[in-house]
């Protein structure tokens, strides 16, 4: 599913975000990424839905390798991969409905494909019955629920969570990351970034840990020393 080799990401000025960085997930994982704030857990997602190119080595995700794909053609080639950011990005002048359906609508699914899809999307991550509201009419936990199925809607062979827990109390935090762990037990690849170190020590899974652009460490423990 994803395969790093060698690689390294260097910025302008010099400035090394990732260190010769190889590591491979499995198609079907749940795994964790954490590490501080600058730690290159930013660039290394980055690099796997293609908005950056490394500088040195190879990225593959779903069998291709990222830095070969033509402009053109990076729209398809992220259609395998949905991703949830912390901040939601959802569409305020759009309902549930209609914030959902249009990750499908660009890219030209049937109306009545997008009908079917959205309303299973939305009872599978528990909003079935918001489906008519507005973003501002939801706590933070169910807009970050609208988020989750914006990015699943279209059956992503990999999905990539930035920092899903980091504006949410404890309690939803936990929901949210249930919620994942449901997905991924569909057959999805899921990828958790995070610096939540209770979220990862509460439900152990692989853990990468990223420090100053390098692997620190690479369990299934879930445990890292802390």
């Amino acid at each position: 599913m994803i395969r790093l080799e060698n690689v390294s990401k260097t910025y302008n000025r010099g400035i090394r975000a990732l260190n010769n960085v190889s590591l491979t997930i499995d198609s079907g994982e749940f795994v964790y990424v954490i590490g501080t704030t600058g730690s290159g857990k930013s660039t290394f997602i980055k690099l796997l839905y293609r908005e950056i190119k490394p500088t040195t080595g190879i990225v593959e995700v779903v069998g291709l390798d990222v830095a070969k794909i033509p402009n053109r053609k990076v729209p398809y080639f992220r259609r395998n991969i949905g991703v949830v950011f912390q901040d939601f990005r959802l569409l305020p002048t759009k309902t549930v409905f209609e914030n959902v359906a249009y990750a499908l609508e660009v890219i030209d699914t049937p109306r009545h494909e997008i009908r079917k899809q959205v309303r299973q999307t939305l009872d599978l991550v528990g909003l079935g019955e918001k489906i008519n509201a507005f973003p501002h009419e939801l706590s933070g936990g169910q807009q970050q629920r609208v988020a989750i199925a914006r990015a699943i809607v279209n059956n992503p062979k990999l999905l990539i969570a930035d920092e899903p827990t980091g504006n949410l109390d404890p309690d939803t935090s936990v929901e949210i990351i249930e919620l994942l762990e449901k997905i991924n037990q569909s057959g999805t690849t899921v990828l958790v970034v995070t610096h939540d170190r209770e979220v990862v020590q509460s439900n152990k899974k692989r853990t990468i840990v990223i420090d100053n652009g390098y692997i620190d460490s690479d369990t299934s423990t879930g445990g890292y020393g802390i």
